[in-house]
């Protein structure tokens, strides 16, 4: 067909952005994990989701929490970082890494506390642990029974 590129690997289903970050995304994580048998500072890093830029010269890396510590170890291990992405993935060029706290986890754990204070006043304790009705909390609802 006229226009129309043919060739053997078929067309694919998403732009290759989102490839290289799904693929980036498995070998940082992977390499974290490895990482973090050697260095205490890594070991609750957790890689959510890379953003890689339109021109694949610099990388975002959202972790699921970072301690000061934990961003003192990845910036010492980088460098070693970026030799692993080389390694394993065939690019023109490897992407700058940098690492930042996910958004979406911080926001999710400000809904979070907000949901358990809407809960804690709805049940009018302030104490965590005491049923306002009496009896175990953690017995749950009296479901309005004598």
């Amino acid at each position: 067909m006229p226009g129309r590129r043919r060739d053997n690997r078929g067309a694919a289903p998403y732009p290759r952005s989102l490839r290289v970050n799904q693929v980036l995304r498995q070998v940082v994580a992977e390499e974290l994990e490895r990482l973090a048998d050697a260095d205490e500072r890594l070991r609750l890093v957790t890689v959510t989701s890379i953003d890689t830029a339109p021109d694949l010269r610099q990388a975002t890396v959202f972790l699921s929490s970072l301690t000061d510590a934990g961003a003192d170890a990845l910036g010492e291990r980088r460098a070693h970082l970026q030799r692993s992405v080389a390694r394993q993935l065939r690019l023109k060029r490897t992407p700058l890494l940098s690492f930042e706290v996910d958004p979406a986890v911080v926001e999710g754990g400000k809904v979070e506390e907000a949901l358990r204070r809407i809960r804690q006043a709805e049940r009018g304790d302030d104490q965590v642990g005491e049923d306002p009705r009496g009896g175990d909390p953690e017995a749950g609802p009296r479901l309005g029974l004598p």
